[in-house]
């Protein structure tokens, strides 16, 4: 059977009266699925391939639609809640049957009409897919796939007296400290950021900002406009005295030499016994 929760590019097999049946290259029987015909193209033919997303319908049966979800299997998602009834909280995800949370997989009790971070996984005993507003759980810092000064994909979680959790590559638990942080963030954001230690502990501490970079970047960037006021040269190089280069650019001498590091580098400038010059091509 085509897998659960997953899109998939599939053939046309052949057109029925409740609508297309589409096939993958296997071949096999079991691995055909019914695209129903309010989902069918305006225009197809037969053996066209088409993109579609696998899920299990009103009736628990696996059937295929174009629309794309929000969240698929082994996602995480900010997703709003629909309904809640006896058996559990509902969530629109962008389909027309409504991904289901059991009140044992709510952090807390949903009301209809919030937002909530969850994960959506295949739940094993009904064979279908619904989701889980306990993120911790499927989040491991055991075995750590990332490294100090690596960029990474982030996921905001919740705030803390530290700072904000945040989900690493859809793997980890990380930690943003409120020093590092200078925007506002909010639950469900999703961003870029940096892994700036790993701990003995196995805990992560990311930075919004490059390593390295933060201070760098922006006198890198004031001693190229300086150049270009001076017709491409100016006489500082790293033996010139502190005063010196804060006469010319109002900075430490410490940021001035790890700033034209950076610029020779980078090849956009010459470091030379007098001076430094800007490259011009």
């Amino acid at each position: 059977m085509l897998a659960i929760g997953q899109l998939h590019t599939l053939t046309i097999d052949r057109d029925t009266p409740p609508g297309l049946f589409l096939k993958d290259d296997s071949g096999e029987k079991e691995n055909e699925i019914l695209l129903p015909n309010k989902y069918k193209p305006e225009s197809f033919e037969l053996e066209d391939e088409i993109e579609v997303f696998v899920y299990l319908d009103h009736d628990e049966r696996p059937v295929a639609t174009t629309l794309k979800p929000y969240v698929k299997l082994d996602e995480f998602a900010y997703l709003r809640c629909v309904e809640v009834n006896k058996i559990g909280a509902f969530l629109d995800w962008g389909l027309e049957k409504h991904l289901f949370v059991p009140f044992k997989e709510q952090a807390y009790p949903m009301k209809e009409g919030q937002w909530y971070l969850i994960f959506c996984y295949l739940d094993e005993a009904s064979e279908r897919l619904v989701a889980s507003s306990k993120v911790n759980h499927f989040l491991d810092n055991d075995e750590l796939t990332v490294e100090p000064y690596e960029e990474v994909r982030l996921i905001v979680t919740n705030k803390t007296e530290l700072g904000f959790n945040v989900i690493v590559n859809e793997l980890h638990q990380g930690l943003i400290y409120h020093d590092e942080i200078f925007q506002d963030l909010k639950t469900g954001d999703q961003l870029k950021g940096w892994v700036k230690k790993t701990r003995k502990d196995k805990k992560i501490d990311i930075t919004l900002q490059r390593p390295g970079y933060r201070s760098i970047e922006p006198n890198a960037q004031a001693i190229l406009n300086e150049l270009e006021l001076q017709n491409g040269s100016l006489p500082l190089h790293d033996k010139s005295s502190p005063e010196e280069i804060k006469s010319y650019l109002e900075m430490s001498k410490k940021s001035f030499k790890r700033a034209i590091g950076t610029l020779y580098k980078q090849k956009m400038i010459t470091i030379e016994e007098n001076g430094i010059k800007l490259n011009k091509d």
